[in-house]
């Protein structure tokens, strides 16, 4: 899956990571989960990009031109991608409980950027909510902030 990072950073390090190549790869690995989100409706809409790059660049701090790199790559790992796992075990070795609760919420964000909650979008957040052990209350709790700013 990471293959895409190593390319985008061009050069390795002697443990053959790309340079910030851990934190780079959590942050594609996030941006590839709100893809995920982005497209599950089969529709790719403006509004939801635009929530997905706010939350990518506003949650990891990044220049714009990296935002636009790390969201072109994280949408060719989504479109490539077989299953969740990869991305959402990056995401769960890195993050601790509380932004892995901030992420699900990001990503009911973006579901909620068009005014319509698919049921698809759901099953998907729900889905990846577990996979990233995630509580349930914590998930009702992102899901409920997340509607209360759209």
């Amino acid at each position: 899956m990471f293959e895409a990072v190593r390319e985008f950073f061009g050069r390795v390090n002697a443990a053959g990571e790309p340079p910030g190549g851990r934190e780079r790869a959590v942050h594609l690995a996030a941006a590839a989960l709100l893809f995920e989100i982005v497209r599950a409706d089969g529709a790719v809409k403006p509004a939801e990009l635009t929530v997905m790059r706010t939350a990518v660049q506003g949650t990891f701090g990044l220049s714009a031109q990296d935002t636009d790199e790390v969201m072109a790559l994280a949408e060719q790992e989504s479109r490539t991608a077989i299953s969740l796992f990869d991305f959402t075990r990056v995401v769960d070795e890195a993050f601790d409980e509380a932004q892995k609760k901030r992420i699900v919420e990001l990503l009911w964000l973006v579901a909620f950027a068009d005014a319509e909650k698919d049921a698809q979008e759901e099953h998907l957040i729900r889905q990846i909510a577990g996979l990233l052990h995630v509580r349930h209350p914590d998930f009702i709790e992102a899901k409920i902030r997340a509607r209360d700013q759209s």
